[in-house]
């Protein structure tokens, strides 16, 4: 039987190693090592008989996939270690059966819905900028919010030299200091609502995820996780069906 071959930086995402991107670059610093061999970019490899190692240590398959959800607190960066020393994600799933990276991110001053997972196929295809999964967040601005603000949010504001997509932004509540809104994003750019509201003279004083594709935060407690059932798992793999690879 033929071995079964893939690029080497696709099998380090699966693993849960990194990201493609950044499986490149280490690649590129001469960390990544097949069968004793200093790995090169363009490389494939047979994930069941090489011998694969990232500064040292041996990569291991994933053989147990899981996927959670965290009720991300505000004041937790989004990711698994910092080196300014902040409080990170990793320490609130620190009591899951598998080391869990996260899908996306939430900035520290955000809260609510992250998902977390082991499964590097799957986070790539939900976080893939073609992938346009839909991500609801209940946004609280400072003072009133018009027509005319709406209506901007609703069609895109210029951000990196770029308008965003088109959106779904629509009051929930109006109290005479602040207003609650909901928005419904298909993209997902950096501090992206923040600077969307900015930009139309808003100031965002919280902003709480609560939604990932048909995925509901529900009333799980801040700080804690739970793993998905399998109606939610399906419902990430219908809107992350497997894009065709240029080349394996």
């Amino acid at each position: 039987m033929e071995p079964h071959r893939i690029r080497l930086q696709k099998h380090l995402s699966e693993c849960g190693v990194c990201s493609r991107r950044a499986a490149e670059e280490l690649i590129r610093q001469g960390r990544v090592k097949v069968n004793g061999r200093t790995a090169e970019i363009g490389d494939q490899v047979d994930p069941l008989r090489d011998k694969i190692t990232v500064r040292g240590k041996p990569v291991v398959p994933v053989r147990e996939k899981l996927v959670v959800m965290l009720h991300k607190p505000r004041g937790f960066v989004t990711t698994l270690k910092d080196e300014k020393d902040r409080k990170c994600v990793a320490q609130l799933v620190k009591d899951a059966p598998v080391r869990l990276f996260p899908i996306g991110r939430l900035d520290r001053d955000s809260e609510g819905l992250l998902l977390m997972t082991n499964d590097g196929a799957l986070a790539n295809r939900l976080t893939h900028p073609s992938s346009h999964v839909n991500k609801t967040y209940r946004v609280t601005v400072g003072g009133a919010v018009d027509a005319e603000q709406i209506d901007r949010l609703c069609s895109g504001v210029p951000l990196d030299g770029t308008d965003t997509l088109p959106c779904d932004v629509f009051v929930l509540e109006r109290k005479p200091d602040r207003t609650v809104l909901q928005f419904t994003l298909h993209e997902g750019r950096n501090r992206q609502i923040r600077r969307m509201c900015e930009f139309v003279g808003l100031t965002v004083l919280r902003l709480k995820r609560t939604e990932i594709a048909g995925v509901k935060l529900g009333m799980l407690p801040r700080g804690k996780w739970r793993e998905l059932n399998e109606r939610e798992l399906r419902r990430l793999e219908g809107v992350s069906s497997e894009r065709k690879e240029t080349a394996e």
